[in-house]
């Protein structure tokens, strides 16, 4: 499992972003909109000082006593400096800003770029509160900087249009990254999930696998005390018998270890059977395939069967249980994903040349394609309503219990697009 996709352009996203839960930097994209907002907001200071300068304002709320105009110019260009904190202190430089709302024309710009930046960082309340601020200084906007061509409602209507525009504007912008951010915890979420699943699957085959050695290796074990101890109660036995029973403790002695081997990481975990439990039945083989295959043709299953096995019968028990675990496993995902596709299985090999195991399948029609590894081996569910759940984790423990036996997996979409799950086996000579 990898970890959380990283954004292809980082430095194109917003500080807040990137790092959600960190002390936010500036990125470069950052950097590009604080410069922006800074000349566009002392770019309307100049104009504005300009044309307080001039005989007939074009700016008709520019009318007022010289001093007031130096103030104002003044005043505003220390806002535009001060807009370069603005992500960090949002309310308070809103707050200060507040009286430059009762005189200021230069400090227009600057002032609606602060409220945007209130309401993009607050909650709509605090934002909210701070517009409503700021609309109710306009009256006395209007008695220092009177305009007598427009009346005192139609001047309100205006600004009430501006900051309602900016608020809309900023609360969007919110809403959006935040609906990115939450996207983005689930993802991170689904992630760990998945990956919990996936160990909790492994944890589990290794512990049902455990539990099915236990049959073999004291079945083993009792041959070997029991050939041992006739050797101990026959010393006059005669060379023939103490050579087969040689043979024989020498055999299990061998097939014992080969076993033990296969699941010894398997035994360093305490998988701890409930006191009074019932022992589980025999597992089953590779004898057992064709019982699968009835079940499954009872099933409704349309199953094919193809077996080049040299010698069913000589197939070491722990190599015959994973081909059998493999054909149920991709029987069962066939039923799942591909229902009324003809399945075909085959098996093939002998002593030596190890043990091929094919399950195979046409891809289900109208699916977008495989999912994520651990998808169930017929591939994605076919698009009815009534599909049958799966966790995702089919592959998974089939995997691992190839692994542990020392052979090779593969599983995916063929050249013929069909579906196919491959195992070989060692099966040693």
């Amino acid at each position: 499992m990898t970890s959380a996709a990283v954004p292809e352009h980082p430095w194109l996203l917003p500080g807040a972003l990137t790092a959600p839960t960190a002390r936010v930097r500036r990125t470069p994209r950052d950097w590009f909109v604080d410069s922006l907002c800074f000349l566009a907001a002392v770019g309307w200071a100049v104009v504005a000082w300009g044309d307080s300068l001039s005989a007939e304002p074009a700016l008709a709320l520019n009318v007022g006593p010289s001093w007031l105009n130096e103030v104002d110019l003044l005043a505003s260009l220390v806002l535009c400096g001060a807009l370069w904190v603005r992500r960090r202190w949002p309310v308070g430089l809103a707050l200060a800003s507040l009286p430059l709302a009762l005189f200021s024309v230069g400090s227009g710009v600057a002032l609606l770029i602060v409220l945007f930046t209130v309401t993009l960082h607050r909650p709509f309340p605090v934002a909210a509160g701070m517009f409503g601020a700021h609309l109710l200084a306009t009256p006395i906007h209007l008695r220092l900087r009177p305009e007598p061509a427009m009346s005192l409602w139609l001047i309100v209507g205006w600004t009430l249009l501006f900051l309602g525009a900016v608020l809309a504007w900023g609360m969007f912008v919110r809403a959006r990254r935040q609906l990115v951010v939450s996207l983005r915890e689930r993802a991170h979420r689904a992630e760990a999930e998945q990956q919990l699943r996936v160990t909790q699957a492994r944890q589990l085959e290794r512990t049902r696998i455990a539990r099915e050695m236990h049959d073999v290796l004291a079945h083993r074990i009792s041959l070997l005390s029991l050939h041992a101890g006739a050797l101990e109660f026959r010393p006059d036995a005669s060379p023939q018998e103490v050579a087969r029973a040689s043979g024989v403790i020498r055999d299990s002695a061998h097939a014992a270890l080969r076993d033990l081997r296969e699941v010894i990481g398997v035994l360093r975990a305490e998988t701890g059977v409930a006191e009074g439990a019932e022992p589980e039945r025999p597992q089953p083989t590779l004898v057992d395939v064709p019982t699968l295959i009835r079940e499954s043709r009872a099933a409704g299953v349309r199953v094919s069967v193809v077996e080049e096995v040299a010698d069913r019968a000589e197939v070491p028990p722990a190599v015959g249980r994973s081909a059998y675990r493999i054909v149920q496993e991709g029987l069962t995902n066939a039923r799942k994903h591909a229902p009324g596709a003809v399945v075909d299985v085959r098996l093939a090999g002998g002593r030596g040349a190890g043990l091929t195991v094919e399950i195979r399948n046409p891809w289900p029609v109208g699916t977008a394609g495989q999912g994520a590894a651990g998808q169930g081996a017929a591939g994605p569910a076919a698009g009815s309503g009534a599909g049958i759940p799966g966790a995702g984790t089919g592959l998974v423990g089939v995997a691992e219990r190839v692994g542990l036996a020392g052979g090779r997996l593969e599983h995916g979409r063929d050249a013929a697009g069909h579906f196919r799950l491959a195992a070989w086996l060692p099966w040693p000579a």
